[in-house]
């Protein structure tokens, strides 16, 4: 079976928390999955509303995307879809006890759970032989390669002449996935010809062609699955800018990322995606894991001969006047160009980049 289609998203209560980013990502956008429905218990009765950035809000208004408390509710609705995706990133992979229930009635209506979270729950006994039962699958997209189907670095990245522009953070859980795909959709506006390489299970769902799960992947074939996955984009699209979605940070404690796509994807430059307002790695305050400076984390890149040539905020719990104050002052501080995706999109983003590589 393709999956592609119709889908609802389980969020089981946490939609408004970073902890739904998978359903924030498909609502913003997937060329895999049309989101007809939420299933989130704390927002019974509401919608959600998207605007032309992405900024999500929770409306009493109709005509938007309609949120259920439970499968329960949304079987009533007559809504048909063909995918139950799980729109959740849970602590330590594992399905919540509360959105079982909701997986099992998902199965025994014959609608397929698409499964982002570490658990394999096509190996789950209970699970397993329900979907059996009544002829529904279960995908799980974090399942791990088999070795033969793993690729090692080869060098053949210095074979392609499209610009590779990462997207890095300060810390996680900051929209690097989002930044690159609206940063992408802002030069195709601009025809400029450009594609994204997913390294998460978002990026899978929301239907870009090329890339890898990196936190599924055998340390040993990261390098290599990321230099394959931009290959492939490059001698298929042949696109001018390949925007790259970026992972975790270059130094939070809990799980350091990023030096392979500086050494390993020879990006030509970093967008460096940034929230002010955070002083210690998210969910690590009680550890005292302070973050580093933005000044320090730019010379850091510097120090590995990468530029970076714009910075992005994360602007969540800012007023509107925090918002435009850090982006004065930080532009200031630093004289790299400064934007607001979710506030006031990326116009603009087009000009650095020619300013940059078409002198």
């Amino acid at each position: 079976m393709k999956i592609k289609g119709d889908a609802i998203v389980l969020t089981g209560g946490k939609f408004n928390s970073k902890s739904a980013k998978t359903a924030h990502g498909l609502l913003r956008g997937s060329k895999r999955f049309k989101i007809r429905a939420v299933i989130d218990k704390s927002l019974e009765g509401k919608f959600i509303k998207i605007d032309k950035n992405g900024k999500i809000d929770i409306v009493l208004n109709k005509t938007e995307i309609p949120v259920f408390t439970d499968l329960k509710s949304f079987l009533k609705s007559n809504i048909k879809v063909d995918f139950c995706v799980i729109g959740v990133a849970s602590a330590g992979g594992l399905l919540p006890n509360d959105m079982r229930a909701d997986v099992i009635l998902s199965l025994k209506n014959k609608i397929s759970i698409v499964n982002g979270l570490h658990s394999i729950l096509s190996e789950d006994n209970e699970l397993k032989k329900i979907s059996l039962k009544y002829n529904s699958n279960i995908y799980d997209i974090r399942r791990s390669k088999p070795r033969k189907k793993l690729s090692f670095w080869s060098g053949k990245i210095y074979k392609v002449s499209s610009k590779k522009i990462v997207v890095l953070g300060t810390d996680c859980g900051l929209g690097k996935r989002t930044t690159a795909k609206m940063i992408v959709e802002e030069l195709e506006r601009n025809n400029i010809k450009s594609d994204m390489i997913y390294t998460g299970q978002t990026g899978w769902m929301q239907g870009w062609d090329f890339g890898f799960i990196f936190d599924s992947t055998l340390n040993d074939f990261v390098s290599g699955e990321l230099e394959d996955s931009i290959y492939r984009c490059f001698l298929k699209k042949k696109p001018e800018y390949i925007l790259i979605e970026g992972q975790a940070a270059l130094r939070n404690p809990s799980g350091p990322c990023g030096t392979e796509f500086l050494i390993s994807g020879n990006v030509d430059g970093v967008v460096l995606q940034h929230s002010p307002k955070r002083k210690f790695y998210d969910g690590w305050e009680h550890v005292n894991a302070v973050m580093p400076s933005l000044q320090s984390e730019i010379e850091l890149i510097n120090s590995f001969d990468k530029e970076v040539l714009a910075i992005t905020l994360n602007t969540q719990g800012m007023t509107d006047q925090e918002k435009l104050y850090h982006k004065k002052i930080i532009f200031e501080d630093f004289k790299i160009p400064v934007f607001l995706p979710i506030d006031e999109g990326l116009n603009g983003i087009n000009k650095v980049l020619s300013d940059k590589y078409d002198n």
